[in-house]
């Protein structure tokens, strides 16, 4: 069998590519969202290129430094008086990361009046702050650089150690791994309050991938559990990314972290979301179809064709770009006037079609017109994507990480994963820093009462947040570039 590159990529046969995306890629719909035909001329498009201002943020700290002259008077002795300065240039230094120990001491006092009258020593100290782990060295800022390495940087634990070791601290992967499981309780409130939140949102797009748990109760070690992703629409005001885990993928569960959601929900046809119930609207995914369609046009390798219903997707996928910055009106508008005939001559060419059932044309077939109801609801909604591409594209995160670490071995480290995930890419989407945010949440978290009220909890929500110790980076710096739409 000969293995070699797939992608959906319909390229200019006459360009060559200097880099392979196999890796940066989405998992499954690849780059078909946003793709144009064969048929179609590539123009070059001259790139931006970005100012001094545009690469360096506003919120990073300045320190200005000026060369002063190594003498002070001139060749035949004459005093040289400053006058002002000139720009030489602009650059960027590193500071790498510090640990530093410190040892908390509480002051002790003593009553010297009470001690002449009663002649007995009594002795009063400070109240030294809880530790954030009972009888252990870990500290808030240790533990998000931890999880910032693992799940931002996807770098696992077991090659940590020597980084952490170099450091100056000789550390187990056996105790950094309780580490991270012991901090969920602490954040486990506010992921409970953050689900309740995205629930309450009127548009969700959902997704799943399979996961490997090694001591799951009543399971063999290579069975397959599940981590599902539940996610805003990018359009939201409250951007929210949330995992879950799962030891199935069956719709049991579906309903459970879906329960008291009455929106509409956009995902793949996967039938466990059929257990749904009926207040919930279901949106499909013109990229999984879009793909289906593709498969069938390359089915000869080398040889691609577009077909018919390949050319209409691709149009709508190019309208649907042209609309991104339109309202959620202004592109439901549009999607009535231009993308509904197109739509409308999809579903006529699917009706005339004939195929053999088991043909890469034939399940494109079935996989349509099965999804046929929930596809159409993209000319009742302007605020959802043609695509589930969002939530595809977080997905895609958890995918990478997953392929650094392999497993977990218990659920209980399958649930950290999730929870930390969570704040992780919910950070990002609201243009936090992860590792600052993970930081002030697990210090002042940590610091609340036992029971405590919602409230409390709100201000530590992602959009509720403030950096109290610098500005906020400027949304042009904290917004990656969008990457390619996926699955």
């Amino acid at each position: 069998m000969t293995y070699g590159r797939h992608s959906e990529k319909m390229e200019n046969p006459g360009q060559l590519s200097l880099l392979d995306n196999s890796f940066t890629e989405p998992e499954q719909t690849g780059n078909q969202s946003e793709e144009i035909s064969e048929s179609q001329t590539a123009v070059p498009v001259k790139r931006h290129r970005r100012t001094r201002s545009e690469i360096i943020s506003e919120g990073l700290p300045v320190e200005e430094t000026t060369i002063k002259r190594e003498d002070d008077h001139r060749e035949h002795g004459h005093q040289l008086i400053p006058i002002g300065k000139h720009f030489v240039r602009k650059v960027i230094h590193m500071i790498p990361g510090k640990l530093f120990v410190e040892i908390i001491n509480e002051e002790t006092y003593k009553c010297v009046d009470c001690e002449k009258l009663d002649g007995c020593s009594h002795l009063y100290h400070g109240k030294a702050p809880q530790a954030l782990i009972a009888h252990s060295i870990a500290t808030p800022s240790l533990i998000a650089e931890i999880l910032n390495q693992k799940y931002v940087l996807g770098t696992p634990i077991y090659r940590q150690l020597k980084e952490w070791q170099r450091a100056g601290v000789l550390l187990s992967e056996t105790t950094i791994t309780n580490w991270i499981i012991k901090c969920v309780a602490t954040v486990k409130p506010l992921y409970d309050l953050l689900h309740q939140r995205l629930i309450e949102q009127r548009f969700l797009q959902g997704d799943e991938t399979p996961y490997e748990v090694l001591r799951e109760p009543n399971k063999p070690a290579r069975s397959k559990s599940y981590i599902w992703v539940i996610r805003s629409i990018s359009r939201s005001d409250k951007p929210i990314v949330y995992y879950v885990y799962g030891d199935t993928r069956s719709g049991k569960f579906a309903q459970k972290i879906y329960q008291h959601f009455t929106g509409v929900l956009q995902c793949d046809g996967y039938a466990g979301y059929n257990f749904l119930t009926d207040s919930i609207t279901r949106a499909g995914c013109w990229a999984h179809v879009r793909r289906k369609f593709y498969d069938d046009a390359n089915k000869v390798c080398g040889h691609f064709k577009e077909t018919r219903p390949l050319a209409i997707l691709n149009k709508m996928f190019r309208l649907e770009k042209q609309w991104s910055k339109l309202s959620s009106s202004e592109r439901l508008d549009r999607r009535s006037k231009s993308l509904k005939p197109l739509i409308d001559s999809f579903w006529q060419w699917c009706d005339q079609a004939e195929a053999l059932p088991k043909s890469r044309l034939g399940k494109a077939l079935i996989y349509a017109q099965n999804q046929r109801k929930a596809l159409n609801q993209i000319l009742n909604f302007g605020e959802i994507d043609l695509s589930n591409n969002a939530s595809e594209r977080n997905m895609k995160s958890y995918v990478i990480g997953r392929k650094n670490w392999l497993f977990s071995t218990s659920p209980k480290g399958a649930e950290a994963n999730a929870i930390w995930m969570s704040w992780i890419e919910s950070a990002k989407a609201n243009g936090l820093t992860p590792f600052k945010y993970l930081q002030d949440i697990i210090e002042k978290i940590s610091k609340l009462p036992v029971f405590m009220k919602t409230e409390e909890l709100e201000a530590y929500l992602p959009w509720n947040w403030q950096d109290e110790n610098k500005p906020s980076i400027p949304a042009k710096m904290a917004v990656a570039k969008r990457p390619t739409d996926p699955k």
